[in-house]
């Protein structure tokens, strides 16, 4: 079973209102690099920039095993995505508030994806509301 790696503090600190799948453009020791493990979404946002859509900040560990062409760890990847889809997610980030921020990566058949949300920042009072309401239904449960 291939590798699902999630970006779980998107989950905390954003409201995310729609998904994408997007494609990912990756070098041959990025590849290897991902199958091997240690992606780290810390800093990851996705941007739109001359019609194209770019995802910065992913960090993919350099591969020890590639040779002197290895790959930046934190370099910027294009994601792959139609026309309509940037289309929708242009319209989608022009509304105040709103950020691209990616989920997933994940491999899909011999493809790597990444999921992508249109999402509003939480502020600390949601946040809080959220956690309390988290801890209810783990008591919940346990009963």
């Amino acid at each position: 079973m291939p590798p699902v790696y999630t970006n779980r503090r998107a989950h905390y600190e954003y409201e995310l209102l729609e998904r994408f799948e997007a494609g990912i453009s990756l070098t041959g020791s990025e590849v290897k690099s991902v199958r091997a493990g240690g992606v780290d979404f810390r800093d990851a946002f996705a941007r739109l920039q001359g019609g194209n859509v770019e995802l910065e900040g992913l960090y993919i560990p350099t591969y020890k095993e590639a040779t002197y062409n290895n790959h930046e760890p934190r370099r910027t990847r294009r994601l792959l995505l139609n026309r309509e889809e940037i289309g929708k997610l242009k319209r989608g980030l022009e509304q105040k508030g709103l950020t691209l921020v990616p989920t997933k990566l994940y491999q899909k058949g011999r493809y790597f994806k990444v999921e992508l949300a249109l999402a509003r920042g939480k502020k600390l009072h949601d946040k809080r509301r959220a956690e309390a309401e988290k801890t209810v239904r783990r008591e919940l449960r346990e009963l």
